[in-house]
């Protein structure tokens, strides 16, 4: 129903330019009728003065004196002048005519013009009303309650490297961690950059990220390992990963499915504390900042279970926010023209 209304106006606005044409064709064949018998009138007019004209140079005689000419006078004089003033009617009913057939050419062309650069223009109308009524929904649900999982996006649209979220908080030191978040993008090459934690001296003490055709990798302490993800197909994907320093080991979760597991990553090598979670989604160079969704970003400074991970992926009730980062709008900063969206946390799995 919303394409077909677009098309209806859009077939419309061509019937109605089709009418006006055949209107204005009518007008002007009718104008041109005018100007033939007025053309006529005038001919005819000049005809009777050149062949008075004639008459009189033909039999044209001395004047008798004391012979009063002012009668013949008056009536050549008076025959001039109507021929004269016909003319001007003429003229001037001419110049009329012009002007209102090239004002009604000129309205005529605009609003042609403006019905080919209609579907542009109703596209940008309905991005932008699309844009309000979201807002406009989000602000009639009122201020969001504490909740286990509050229920919001952040939406990144283009790959630039100043559209980005910043997390108040910072980590603690930890020796072993548990991420978990759902993502929704098809960027290519590459999704970019969800998240990344950088402490001084490190830049890349915690990174997940894809780009180019690389597989996504997780970065500790510059150290990498490529996970088996596979999430740029459009659709809402829920990873976790785990890592410990006890010999690097990692495992990682999709959908909460195992999908991979690794070791002698960064290991024995704690966490750094006091840095800055100072990108979600960008900030970075530009090739590599992420476009898409997220949601529900958590961390835990622990380890969870395969069961915990499966319930946060289904949203089971028994799943927890994290204890160490809790995904909450106020914890949330937005800057470059990211934006946050209302999000539904308890969906079935892709």
């Amino acid at each position: 129903m919303q394409n077909s209304a677009p098309a209806e106006d859009l077939k419309g606005t061509v019937l109605q330019l089709r009418e006006t044409v055949l209107q204005q064709k009518e007008t002007i064949m009718s104008q041109k009728e005018t100007i033939r018998e007025l053309t006529g009138k005038l001919s005819r007019c000049e005809g009777a003065q050149e062949d008075g004209g004639a008459a009189q140079k033909a039999g044209g005689r001395r004047k008798e004196p004391g012979k009063n000419t002012m009668g013949d006078q008056y009536s050549r004089t008076n025959g001039s002048v109507q021929a004269n003033s016909l003319k001007d009617l003429l003229q001037n009913k001419i110049d009329d005519m012009e002007k209102q057939v090239l004002s009604r050419v000129n309205t005529l062309e605009e609003s042609k013009g403006g019905a080919s650069n209609e579907t542009e223009q109703r596209n940008r109308v309905e991005s932008t009303l699309s844009t309000l009524h979201h807002r406009v929904t989000d602000l009639e649900k009122g201020p969001k309650g504490s909740k286990t999982l509050e229920k919001f996006q952040l939406t990144f649209p283009l790959r630039t490297n100043y559209m980005y979220a910043k997390v108040k908080r910072s980590l603690p030191e930890m020796f072993a961690f548990t991420l978990c978040l759902w993502i929704k993008s098809n960027a290519s090459p590459g999704v970019g950059t969800p998240f990344s934690y950088a402490v001084p001296g490190q830049s890349n003490e915690l990174v997940l990220i894809e780009w180019g055709n690389n597989p996504m990798e997780i970065l500790i302490n510059d150290k990498v390992a490529k996970l088996p993800f596979l999430i740029n197909d459009g659709k809402w994907h829920h990873i976790c990963i785990t890592w410990t320093t006890r010999d690097g080991v990692w495992e990682a979760f999709q959908d909460g499915v195992l999908r991979g597991t690794g070791e002698n990553l960064a290991p024995y090598h704690p966490i750094k504390p006091n840095g800055v979670l100072d990108t979600l989604g960008g900030g970075f160079d530009a090739t590599q900042a992420f476009v898409g969704e997220l949601a529900n970003f958590n961390v835990w400074d622990k380890k969870l279970s395969s069961v915990e991970i499966y319930n946060l992926a289904t949203c089971n009730s028994r799943a927890q926010s994290g204890n160490v980062l809790s995904w909450s709008e106020s914890n949330i900063d937005v800057f470059g023209g990211a934006t946050k969206w209302t999000f539904e946390q308890c969906r079935p799995v892709n």
